[in-house]
C-alpha cells in the first residue's frame, strides 16, 4: 500500500503504533535534509565537491590523511549549527514512550542524540562525525581540538601512542563496527514494526535490516520523499515530507 496523502499518511503511522508492541526506527540522510544537512546522492551535493577518502588511503597516506581532514572541516562549516527536525523529535519520543526500543541510524551528525534519544538506544551503522578517534587505542578527540591544532601546524593529527587520528565515521573501505552491527540484528530480529526513514535502501549491509525485520514477520513501513528499492517489499509506504508525516509524533 502506497500513501501520499500526509493526513492518512499520519493516522495509518498512528495505527501502525497502536499495534506495536516493539518498533525499530531506521533512519538515512532523508531524516536530515530539513536541518540543512545534505543527502550525499542529490543533484549538486557538496558531498560530490569533497568527497571522502577512502580508508585505505587514509592509513596509507598522510598527505591524504592532510585531504581528508580539510575535506571534513569544509562539509562540517557548511552544516555548521545544524539541529534536530522534526523526524529526530519524533523519534526520541517514541523511544521515550517505550514505543520504540531502538534506533539504528545510517547518518553521521549525532542529531538523534541532540534531539533527547539516548545514547544507548542509538546504533549508529556508519559512526559519529561529531568527534574524532585513534585509529590505534581508540582516545576520542574533539573536533575543535583536533581543529586548532590542524589549523596551526597543517598536519594531519596524531595521537600520543602514535596512531593516526581520524573523524569517528565508517569510511569507504573500513570495516563495518561489529558491536553496532550486532545489537541492529538484534533489536531487527526482536521488532514486530521496522519503521525506515529517509533512506533510498539501497545501500549495503545496511539496507539488509528491512530485510531481516520482514523475514522475521514484522510489519515493514517505508517512509521516504522518493521510491526506494524496497518499496515492493514493504506493508506500508508513506510517500512524502518526511518532517511533515512525523511532526504529530514530534509534538505529541
Amino acid at each position: 500500500m502506497i500513501v501520499t496523502s500526509v493526513d492518512e499518511a499520519q493516522s495509518e503511522l498512528a495505527r501502525l503504533f497502536s499495534q506495536s508492541q516493539r518498533a525499530v526506527g531506521f533512519t538515512g540522510a532523508g531524516i536530515s535534509t530539513e536541518c540543512g544537512i545534505p543527502d550525499f546522492r542529490s543533484p549538486n551535493s557538496p558531498w560530490m565537491k569533497h568527497k571522502p577518502i577512502d580508508f585505505s588511503l587514509f592509513v596509507a597516506d598522510p598527505l591524504a590523511r592532510e585531504e581528508a581532514w580539510r575535506r571534513k572541516f569544509a562539509m562540517d562549516d557548511i552544516y555548521a549549527g545544524a539541529g534536530p527536525g522534526r523526524g529526530h523529535r519524533a523519534f526520541a519520543r517514541l523511544v521515550s514512550s517505550g514505543k520504540m526500543g531502538a534506533i539504528v541510524t545510517q547518518n553521521i551528525d549525532g542529531l538523534h542524540q541532540a534531539a533527547g534519544a539516548p545514547a544507548d538506544r542509538v546504533i549508529e551503522l556508519h559512526g559519529n562525525g561529531t568527534y574524532a578517534k585513534c585509529l590505534r587505542c581508540e582516545q576520542r578527540y574533539e573536533l575543535p581540538d583536533v581543529r586548532a591544532e590542524f589549523e596551526r601546524t597543517g598536519a594531519a593529527p596524531q595521537c600520543a601512542c602514535g596512531g593516526a587520528i581520524k573523524s569517528a565515521t565508517v569510511s569507504f573501505g573500513q570495516a563495518m563496527p561489529e558491536q553496532a552491527m550486532r545489537k541492529a540484528r538484534e533489536e531487527t530480529e526482536l521488532c514486530d514494526l521496522f519503521l525506515a526513514v529517509g533512506s533510498s535502501l539501497v545501500v549495503y549491509p545496511a539496507a539488509g535490516f528491512p530485510v531481516i525485520a520482514k523475514r522475521n514477520g514484522a510489519i515493514l513501513a517505508i517512509v521516504n520523499r522518493d521510491e526506494t528499492a524496497l518499496d515492493d517489499a514493504a506493508d506500508v509506504v508513506l510517500r512524502g515530507d518526511i518532517g511533515d508525516i512525523l511532526a504529530p509524533f514530534a509534538s505529541s
